[in-house]
């Protein structure tokens, strides 16, 4: 058992799209991702996923709506939903998710990543 200094682990990370693993318990992980910019419309048909905004914002968007999640705030978006999260600038998230959960979901490009980092 060790503590995590979420600002000292965001501050390694350089690069965008791209989840670390900081934790694991019960079969989830607790990855640390940086956002800036449209990542792609996906859905996970097994998983639900948390984010939780640690600095910045982003806007969640779903097919029909969006809504901003603002530091300090979550969402929690359920398995099979479309969804899409954008930043306009910088964002630091923390995702809480299944182990198995894969960043793109049902969608396979350039930004889906197979083998995650450690934090």
């Amino acid at each position: 058992m060790s503590k995590v200094n979420i600002a000292e682990k965001f501050a390694k990370i350089t690069d965008y799209c791209n989840p670390r693993i900081a934790a694991e318990l019960n079969g989830q992980q607790v990855k640390f991702v940086k956002l800036n910019g449209e990542f792609v419309f996906h859905h996970h048909e097994h998983e639900d996923e948390m984010f939780l905004v640690v600095k910045g914002r982003f806007r969640m968007e779903f097919r029909e709506r969006h809504i901003w999640i603002e530091e300090g705030e979550f969402i929690v978006v359920p398995r099979g939903v479309d969804h899409r999260p954008v930043a306009e600038d910088e964002c630091w998230i923390v995702l809480f998710e299944p182990a198995t959960t894969l960043n793109t979901g049902n969608v396979d490009n350039e930004l889906t990543v197979r083998e995650l980092e450690r934090a």
